[in-house]
């Protein structure tokens, strides 16, 4: 979510791992709900993920494991059911793991243009290089969701605002560095992995946000690729 305010000027916009992945990042608690004892049907894997008895039979200690999980996340509703949208979350874990310290092995993000920040959408992962070297990352970040899809493409951070209140949805965006229109890196307070996604803004924990606002600068270029899984 973003809007943008230059030169006196409103101009209204749509709104984000360090290796290793730490799955530590706070959430927004979900409701507490009632525990489900259905059996989903991504129950192994998900059971696999918890480190659980991997038996594909819903128990009690089951359910409060996912539970907690969903709640830690955002994920609803929060009833403890190994479904769909539980195991995509996991499985998109599992993948942003397994890149460990070289996201750009296949080089998709340019490595001609000097410090770069890139940003994959299929894994919703980002990083910041210098040529074919790896300056910061690889983080987990939200993009947009469906309708409101993070832009693909080669582009430069025209305008930053450190303190910067969207107009448009009236909430902070911290450490914010617009790249296309509306579209900025900037911190919230959610999961990285909290769904469906942000407005088309890098969304970002407040770590992250910070060290990218350090390292970046007005000029750099960021590039952007891929495609966010649901969208």
């Amino acid at each position: 979510m973003g809007d943008i305010r230059r030169r006196g000027a409103v101009a209204l916009g749509i709104t984000g791992l360090v290796a290793p992945l730490t799955l530590a990042l706070g959430a927004t608690p979900a409701q507490a709900a009632s525990c489900t004892t259905q059996t989903g049907p991504y129950q192994k894997q998900v059971e696999k993920f918890l480190g659980r008895p991997v038996d594909g039979r819903q128990s009690a200690a089951d359910c409060t494991a996912i539970q907690a999980f969903q709640t830690k996340h955002g994920i609803t509703p929060n009833i403890g059911y190994a479904g769909p949208v539980t195991w995509g979350v996991m499985d998109l874990m599992n993948k942003q793991k397994a890149v460990g310290s070289n996201p750009n092995r296949d080089g998709t993000c340019p490595v001609n243009k000097g410090r770069i920040a890139c940003v994959n959408l299929t894994l919703q992962l980002s990083w910041i290089q210098d040529g074919s070297r790896l300056v910061y990352g690889p983080v987990p970040v939200r993009t947009g969701r469906d309708g409101y899809e993070t832009r693909t493409g080669l582009k430069k951070i025209y305008w930053r605002d450190i303190d910067h209140v969207s107009t448009i949805y009236n909430v902070p965006m911290p450490y914010s560095q617009f790249f296309d229109g509306g579209q900025a890196f900037h911190s919230v307070g959610v999961s990285m992995w909290n769904p469906p996604g942000s407005h088309g803004c890098v969304n970002m924990t407040t770590a992250t946000a910070q060290k990218y606002w350090s390292l970046l600068k007005t000029g750099d270029d960021v590039f952007v690729y891929g495609r966010k899984p649901g969208t």
